[in-house]
């Protein structure tokens, strides 16, 4: 997840303002695409899922891909028609025309990006020890050492955000490579363990019902959490306005990123069901975000790569991390412009020009999230706030599905169409992304939790400032102009 601003002023908005330069070609644009999908996802949630299916790990990723795409098609023929920064909030408000629903969905987004952030911190965390522990510095510590690097490395992204760190294409492209290549060397190790014949290849194939769900709510529990890895396409909407000839060029971009994307994903699943037994995937459910490293690990014992991997792992996480804080800070910073949240949140550094207020804001929400999923020994937290996460944009997709087919009434015959998806398939796209989202796919309760408490801080915020509007009589900005 990401925004497309570059910088923040502390001035309004003006008709007279420069345009943002059109610098993303087709190339450009599918290495953001990928780079924004590949990254802490499936480092996440490849465990909990392989604790959930066994060696049918790659089917939920499968899945999850092609509930992607059907969202996709719908983004596609929204951002063709609406070829402006903003994405869900901007089509919410043109389909219903609701502000408290359009502000709903904006600040969902915003949410997401912060559990995702919360998520990619604990990965993190449990992959530099692990890295410290594979190099034999330093043992395993307790949940208590690990959590406090995970909010040290928040902490850490705050400073950075403070200092102005906006998106640079070129510096996108290098995590790009260094994420697709930390993906390869999972892949290296499953296809070199299957050519030495030390692998279970016949696992792929097999169903393990692990939690006595039955194939198929096992599948869709497991797909609902491979979601979490399948998102990030979004985001690409955002950069409409930066990109040369969007409304041709972003149709077959975008699919090809999900494509490549999920063909990484399968064949790392694979990796994964060929290297461990399956007692040990059983076994790394629990391992909180260091499935991939135990693969390496076990699957390289020859080799020293495992000894750098846990590193490049740390690398890509990192990267996620911070474009979700940039994110949610910007998103945060936009709304309190546009007075459908406090306006203090607003504030901005006077030298760095960086929306302060916005990034505390975020900030300590996201250290609040870690130290509220921690406090239970008996929770898993890096799939709960995975969860999370996944539940938030599965509850917006479904409004952008349902947006589309709105707006497709609305629309001017007269208008030239560049995209269109196919007949009722935004209908069915949005009735699966609700189906993912419901209580029956054994979602734990506290990601429901976690994200009703965050929805409601957003809520109470948006009532305080529509009363402190409405005494001092103070006009409502656009609520789609949220791009910061």
């Amino acid at each position: 997840m990401s925004t497309s601003a570059e910088h923040v002023s502390d001035a309004p908005a003006t008709t007279d303002e420069p345009q943002l330069k059109r610098v993303l070609g087709p190339k450009l644009l599918l290495l953001f695409i990928v780079g924004d999908i590949l990254g802490a996802g499936v480092y996440a949630v490849t465990g909990t899922m392989a604790g959930t299916v066994g060696g049918l790990v790659w089917l939920p990723f499968l899945l999850a891909f092609v509930v992607a795409t059907m969202t996709a098609f719908s983004y596609l023929e929204l951002v063709t028609q609406y070829p402006q920064a903003a994405g869900a909030a901007l089509y919410t408000h043109k389909a219903f025309g609701i502000h408290f629903v359009t502000f709903l969905v904006a600040f969902a987004v915003v949410c997401s990006g912060i559990t995702s952030a919360a998520t990619s911190a604990n990965v993190l965390a449990q992959n530099f020890f692990g890295g410290l522990e594979i190099n034999g510095w330093l043992a395993m510590p307790g949940q208590g050492v690990i959590t406090l690097v995970a909010l040290a490395f928040m902490l850490l992204l705050a400073v950075i955000n403070l200092r102005g760190v906006g998106e640079s294409v070129k510096f996108n492209v290098v995590l790009t490579l260094v994420e697709m290549a930390a993906l390869c060397i999972v892949i290296g190790v499953g296809f070199l363990a299957m050519a030495q014949g030390n692998s279970n290849v016949g696992e792929v194939f097999v169903f393990t019902d692990y939690q006595d769900k039955g194939l198929f709510l096992a599948v869709t529990a497991a797909t609902s959490i491979a979601f979490f890895a399948m998102v990030g396409f979004e985001d690409s909407v955002n950069m409409v306005e930066e990109t040369q000839n969007p409304e041709r060029i972003f149709p077959r971009t975008m699919l090809t990123g999900l494509g490549i994307a999920v063909i990484f994903y399968m064949l790392v699943a694979i990796s994964v069901v060929t290297v461990l037994s399956p007692t040990e995937l059983e076994g790394i459910r629990e391992a909180e975000g260091a499935a991939l490293l135990e693969v390496v690990h076990k699957g390289s014992p020859d080799f020293p790569i495992d000894r750098i991997f846990p590193f490049l792992a740390v690398f890509a996480v990192a990267n996620t991390a911070l474009i979700n804080m940039l994110m949610a800070s910007r998103l945060i910073y936009g709304m309190a412009r546009q007075g459908v949240l406090p306006r203090q949140l607003g504030k901005v550094l006077p030298v760095r020009c960086t929306p302060w207020a916005g990034i505390a804001f975020s900030t300590i929400l996201a250290l609040g999230l870690i130290v509220y999923v921690t406090s239970d020994p008996e929770s898993n937290i890096v799939a709960n706030l995975s969860g999370t996460t996944a539940f938030l944009l599965l509850c917006v997709f479904t409004v952008v599905n349902v947006a589309c087919v709105v707006l497709r009434r609305k629309r001017d015959v007269h208008r030239k169409v560049f995209f269109t998806s196919p007949g009722p398939l935004p209908i069915v796209a949005a009735l699966l992304c609700a189906f993912l989202a419901g209580p029956w796919v054994g979602r734990d309760v506290v990601q429901y939790q976690i994200a009703g408490g965050l929805m409601a801080i957003g809520v109470v915020l948006w009532l305080i400032t529509w009363l402190i509007n409405r005494k001092t009589n103070t006009e409502v900005g656009d609520p789609t102009a949220i791009d910061g």
